[in-house]
């Protein structure tokens, strides 16, 4: 229910108000169409997101199903000497790109030397192919992280437009209208008032 802002009933403080109710029914419209295309972003992130976790998920079990293997075919030791100096480095560097006044990150991800860093004959090709696919998916779980965090910051953007658009659209403008009903009828009334008056100042001069 709308209620009525406490001011004076003056013409001047009525055309205040009337300017201020279309700017806020502008700024309302604005609202509803960043809130819509925030809402278009964040649906087609959650959508490439979905089909990469799933795409991550079955990476990683096959990945974690060789390393089982190559755990079962080599004694520990050898493993874990096998494992124990990497020769791959990975460098990931973050930047941000502004989606409709939200700033996502990007995330840049480079990789360079070998991920096979031991000898090759005291080893199982198990841990060859485990090896490999670790660090495949490496790069997809950098554009995962990437792609979910973006769709919390839409996400919590979304929430935060969504709260200024009801807020404008149930309480300020309803009050803002209904506060300018207010100011009108009191106008109206003056005006009904001053009219009266007049003639009965008229009638009177006329009956002297």
């Amino acid at each position: 229910m709308a209620n009525k802002l406490n001011v004076n009933p003056t013409r001047q403080e009525l055309l205040k108000l009337k300017t201020k109710l279309k700017t806020a029914q502008r700024g309302h419209k604005l609202l509803k169409e960043k809130r819509d295309g925030l809402m278009k972003a964040f649906m087609e992130i959650i959508r490439e997101a979905k089909k990469s976790r799933e795409k991550i998920e079955g990476t990683l079990a096959r990945g974690f199903k060789a390393i089982i293997f190559a755990s079962a075919d080599m004694r520990p030791e050898v493993l874990a000497e096998a494992l124990a100096v990497p020769t791959k480095k990975t460098t990931l560097e973050a930047t941000t790109k502004n989606v409709m006044s939200v700033h996502i990150p990007q995330f840049t991800y480079t990789e360079e030397g070998e991920v096979l860093c031991y000898s090759l004959g005291l080893t199982s090709s198990e841990l060859d192919v485990a090896l490999d696919i670790f660090s495949k998916v490496l790069k997809d779980l950098v554009t995962l992280a990437e792609i979910e965090h973006s769709a919390r910051l839409l996400a919590a953007e979304i929430e935060k437009t969504r709260r200024r658009v009801n807020a404008l659209e149930y309480v300020f403008i309803p009050n803002m209208r209904e506060t300018i009903k207010y100011i009108t009828d009191k106008l109206n009334e003056q005006d009904r008032g001053t009219i009266l008056m007049l003639m009965k100042v008229k009638a009177r001069i006329a009956e002297a």
